[in-house]
């Protein structure tokens, strides 16, 4: 069993960045795939980024308001994988959930995941 457990939000300035970890422990890290999520208040939870087994590839959300300013990133040999936000802004005000899944590529697809952590708060106010 995988466990996920995120850390790195807070309440930050608009401008601001901020860099979360998942550390993942209980499984072999490098057998997952990894994504980030959100969900912000009153709102869906959406898909962020998704990154490889290896970390060669990596997706993002077509939310064009993250475009360019998210990274997703991993470190296998620390069981962690990394989202860097920059210029945050209050839309990005949300709860930051890291996800892993074993198999398939559609890292969009929530119901695909057999691993969630318990999320991350990130506020930015207005």
């Amino acid at each position: 069993q995988l466990q996920l457990a995120e850390s790195g939000g807070g309440l930050v300035h608009p401008g601001d960045s901020l860099r979360l970890s998942c550390v993942a422990s209980g499984y072999q890290f490098s057998e997952y795939r990894m994504a980030w999520f959100r969900q912000a208040p009153g709102k869906e939870r959406e898909f962020v980024a998704g990154i490889s087994r290896a970390g060669d590839h990596v997706y993002y959300s077509d939310n064009l308001n993250m475009k360019g300013r998210f990274a997703i990133t991993r470190d296998n040999s620390k069981n962690t994988v990394y989202l860097q936000m920059n210029s945050l802004g209050p839309e990005d005000t949300a709860i930051y959930y890291c996800a892993a899944r074993a198999l398939g590529r559609d890292y969009v697809n929530q119901q695909a995941y057999d691993h969630w952590g318990r999320g991350t708060q990130v506020t930015v106010p207005s």
